[in-house]
């Protein structure tokens, strides 16, 4: 789950329930439209990321699935590393796939419990915290991750109610409506 929040006063919150810090990284995520479907109507995404840590850059690719229920961000994800972001680039667009936009963000992780918090800070959007754990196999377990999300939250001194579903590629797309 995402909520928009003030990262010094999380910061704060995450050191007093002894939250492990894990890391800051840079990130540019290039999202494609694709050449045989509209990802906006499917609720699917593909992308490049480019990740910074400490002068280093490694490259991804992800592929997210829809969102598979209504209450938070779950998702079906499928992701690999690759050595070079340009050429992955490169041969998505000589397959006829368009890049969208790209989302740049500071990430820093935290572990909590079987929780990881990320408080990013999205250029052009602002400072959000997600709260995110591994997948889920069955409906029993995906509600049992969903309230522990919540009641992470919560003791982060901030609002379930203010979750965003959306994602950071469709909140910037917005912006530029």
């Amino acid at each position: 789950m995402k909520v928009p929040a003030d990262h010094d006063v999380v910061r704060a919150r995450l050191e007093d329930v002894d939250a492990e810090f894990e890391g800051r990284v840079e990130q540019a995520d290039t999202y494609f439209d694709a050449p045989h479907r509209d990802f906006a109507t499917t609720d699917e995404a593909l992308r490049v990321r480019r990740e910074t840590v400490g002068g280093e850059t490694s490259a991804r690719i992800t592929y997210k699935g829809p969102l598979v229920d209504a209450e938070s961000k779950t998702r079906a994800e499928i992701e690999t590393g690759v050595d070079n972001g340009e050429d992955a680039t490169a041969i998505f667009e000589q397959l006829g796939f368009e890049a969208a936009a790209t989302v740049e963000k500071t990430r820093e992780r935290y572990a909590y419990e079987e929780y990881t918090v990320v408080l990013d800070d999205v250029t052009g959007l602002g400072e959000y915290v997600e709260v995110e754990t591994e997948s889920i196999e069955d409906d029993g377990a995906l509600e049992e991750a969903r309230a522990g999300a919540f009641d992470l939250i919560r003791l982060l001194e901030l609002d379930p109610d203010d979750q965003i579903r959306r994602s950071y590629l469709g909140l910037l797309l917005d912006i530029r409506e």
